[in-house]
């Protein structure tokens, strides 16, 4: 049960969270409705892929919708060989791929596409997903395609005058990167904001308002051939839920959750984490051994982004491939509503 310290004004419901599964087709990919007073922002394609002998690459592509506000981010692409010891951004790969704005979109069947545009410079590329399908070609750079895991995963956040609709659907994928073979994760996430909102720059209600602690999404392929995947955030007032689901079918969400963070002395980045969902069920995260997008700090993203994995207390499945990628923001605190600072 929710206790009010202090009673909110009309229209806001102190961050408390709604958050529930979702079906994947093409045809909503494609879609750039709006829901809930709440302009279609852009798809987020996200993810990490690693190569047998143990080093990483990271890459987003932002793919911004026609009434879409522009953040720092169309492409990026890193990796742990830059400097042997964290995921740094690759400038002069990037450099070559065409950084396109607004992708041109289509919709086969099942089968939602963004690419390049004809007028853009660069490398062309494409991504495509679908109820139970996704690739992503960036030609010159990788080519990469998987199967989608699970169902998708959706929260609602509203507010006075903000408000964040939120969709993520998780792909397990494979494939050959920089010569590489590589396999992993990649999530597509769209999101929708306010008029004039771009997701962790404008009118972005958690973030904006410095509201977020611990903010993750993860997804674990264990080498029996199960598997696990979620969403998780806890913050500030009410802010907070979790969704999980596995290779059952089986579906889970819930905003009781707590959690708190340890920071890496005189770091951004976090030592460790670990979330309590409905007061019995225990999660922890472990950094990846070169884990930190050092490359964001003091710059875009403002939080301090990090890979690595999200594991259940007591579970001993050996894992073969992961995705966790999130956030944490010292600034913000450590669990909710222990308030932080900066360096």
């Amino acid at each position: 049960m929710i206790h009010y310290d202090t009673i909110p004004e009309r229209g806001n419901f102190s961050y408390q969270t709604l958050v529930g599964p979702h079906k994947v087709n093409g045809a909503d990919l494609n879609n750039t409705k709006g829901f809930y007073g709440l302009t279609y922002s852009k798809t987020s394609c996200f993810g990490c892929l690693y190569t047998e002998d143990g080093e990483t690459y990271a890459m987003v592509r932002s793919l911004l919708g026609p009434e879409g506000t522009p953040n720092p981010v169309t492409f990026l692409f890193m990796s742990t060989l830059i400097d042997g010891k964290n995921i740094r951004l690759d400038k002069d790969r990037m450099s070559k791929q065409a950084m396109t704005l607004r992708p041109d979109t289509s919709l086969n069947g099942d089968i939602a596409t963004w690419k390049s545009c004809e007028t853009d410079e660069g490398n062309p590329w494409q991504i495509t997903a679908s109820s139970d399908s996704f690739t992503w070609k960036e030609e010159g750079l990788f080519n990469i395609q998987g199967k989608l895991l699970g169902d998708g995963m959706q929260w609602y956040l509203p507010g006075k005058e903000w408000g964040t609709f939120y969709v993520s659907q998780v792909y397990d994928v494979s494939g050959i990167c920089d010569g590489q073979k590589v396999k992993g994760c990649i999530a597509v996430d769209q999101i929708y904001m306010e008029e004039g909102g771009a997701i962790h720059h404008k009118k972005d209600l958690v973030v904006n308002n410095n509201m977020h602690v611990i903010w993750w999404t993860f997804a674990n392929i264990y080498k029996d051939g199960s598997y696990e995947l979620g969403s998780i955030m806890v913050g500030h007032d009410n802010l907070g839920y979790a969704i999980l689901s596995d290779e059952t079918g089986k579906v889970r969400s819930t905003t009781n959750i707590e959690g708190q963070v340890v920071h890496k002395p005189g770091s951004y980045f976090a030592e460790s984490a670990r979330v309590l969902i409905d007061d019995t069920e225990e999660w922890e995260f472990r950094a990846d051994e070169k884990d930190e997008m050092s490359d964001f700090v003091g710059g875009f993203p403002i939080t301090a982004q990090q890979c690595g994995q999200w594991r259940r207390k007591g579970d001993t499945r050996e894992i073969d491939h992961w995705l966790g990628w999130g956030e944490t923001d010292r600034r913000n605190g450590t669990e909710r509503n222990v308030f932080g600072s900066d360096l």
